[in-house]
């Protein structure tokens, strides 16, 4: 039977092998003392020569500080609007920034920030690049904004000339807020854009149904109606705008609400209840009005028509209420976004930092003339004894990958 390669007794197992003797590492060492002191010190010298010839990299810092999510003035008046104000409310929570510092991020590192960059600080020229492209890619590579944990974005750029680096980084803050003005980025703005395209369709329909509703009394005849028949037309036109008004809200609540959510139930249930109120009202079976079948044949039209005309002037009058709040909020927000510390020309430089160039390099260089000085004794340890040479001739070929 083979006897087992790790047996205490023989030779490959002797731990005094494994010992290390510290005299031993010292004689290495200062045999090897010139290349282990002269390589490092060398190779520091070149580095230091290599860094001597980069030019000093200054860096403008600003600090932003971007609107915060609160909650609006539109927002605590909802329940003293109606119906429409609650559809106004889940809409603008549909909309609303969850993240803020993501979102304003994500336009400071845009192509529209980048390209007004390029042309109103002429960096084609600056970086020696005929095409946008090539320019906004240096321009990523001297940039670096960062959204930190207390709220504030720091826009640095780096730049052979300090002050440069500082006008562009304030340049950063200044295209952010221009963008701001032309973009819906906040819950007011979301709303206002909403609305203004909602009033602008209901006046359109408001003009419309006036148009009509002349029309039809120069066709009939009929000027003046009976104080019935106002009350019928004002009570339609009201629950008609009521109900349009629930539906606003139901089709924003979609956005972020599923079917079995109690609030979207609860509306729903709220919408058809109206709903079936206007058939009462359309039947006269409320307040002993008469039921429009019933009026006189020649107002029957007038009626119709006049009816349009309120419904669209109360529509009209919800939808202008919350328009305003929303220009107010959005007027608020807008100027929320502040520059928290303006970027200023650097007096310090903050590249290359040549003691730690010059340090590392020293460090790296002698840590692998050490290295190399163990290997060569090694070497030398494995020609004169074929023991040892056959051990290194082992330790070669478990370095290999195959």
């Amino acid at each position: 039977m083979d006897e087992p390669q790790n047996n205490p007794q023989s030779p490959a197992a002797r731990p005094e092998d494994y010992e290390i003797n510290l005299l031993d590492i010292a004689i290495v060492l200062a045999k090897h003392k010139k290349r282990i002191l002269g390589l490092p010190l060398a190779a520091a010298v070149l580095m230091a020569a290599f860094s001597m010839t980069k030019p000093n990299i200054y860096t403008g810092t600003t600090s932003i500080l971007p609107p915060q999510k609160q909650q609006s003035s539109a927002a605590a008046m909802l329940g003293q609007l109606g119906a429409l104000a609650g559809g106004a409310g889940g809409a603008g929570s549909a909309l609303g920034l969850k993240n803020p510092n993501d979102l304003y991020v994500g336009m400071l590192r845009s192509r529209t920030v980048a390209d007004n960059l390029i042309s109103r600080f002429k960096l084609k020229d600056r970086y020696e690049r005929e095409k946008n492209d090539a320019v906004r890619k240096v321009l990523g590579r001297v940039t670096n904004i960062d959204a930190g944990k207390d709220g504030i974005i720091v826009v640095s750029v780096d730049d052979e000339d300090a002050k440069f680096a500082a006008d562009l980084a304030n340049g950063y803050a200044e295209e952010l807020y221009r963008l701001t003005q032309t973009l819906a980025v906040t819950e007011a703005s979301q709303r206002r854009l909403f609305f203004e395209k909602q009033l602008k369709q209901a006046k359109d329909q408001l003009a419309n149904a006036e148009i009509a509703f002349k029309q039809t009394q120069e066709t009939t005849g009929v000027l003046e109606l009976g104080e019935q028949g106002k009350a019928m037309i004002e009570a339609v036109g009201e629950i008609r705008a009521q109900i349009a008004a629930k539906e606003v809200q139901l089709s924003a609540m979609r956005t972020f609400a599923t079917e079995q959510n109690p609030d979207y139930q609860r509306t729903q249930q709220e919408l058809g209840s109206m709903r079936g109120q206007l058939a009462k009202l359309e039947r006269g079976g409320e307040a002993g009005l008469v039921p429009t079948g019933k009026l006189p044949e020649l107002g029957l039209e007038n009626i119709r028509k006049l009816r349009e005309v309120k419904y669209y002037e109360t529509l009209f009058e919800l939808l202008a209420k919350q328009y305003e709040l929303a220009r107010v909020d959005e007027g608020k927000e807008s100027s929320v976004i502040q520059v928290l510390d303006k970027a200023v020309p650097s007096d310090l430089k903050s590249k290359p930092k040549r003691a730690s160039m010059v340090i590392m390099t020293a460090l790296v260089v002698g840590f692998l003339t050490v290295i190399w000085a163990f290997v060569k004794e090694a070497n030398e340890k494995a020609r004169r004894n074929p023991e040892q040479a056959q051990r290194l001739e082992v330790f070669r070929k478990h370095l290999k990958w195959r």
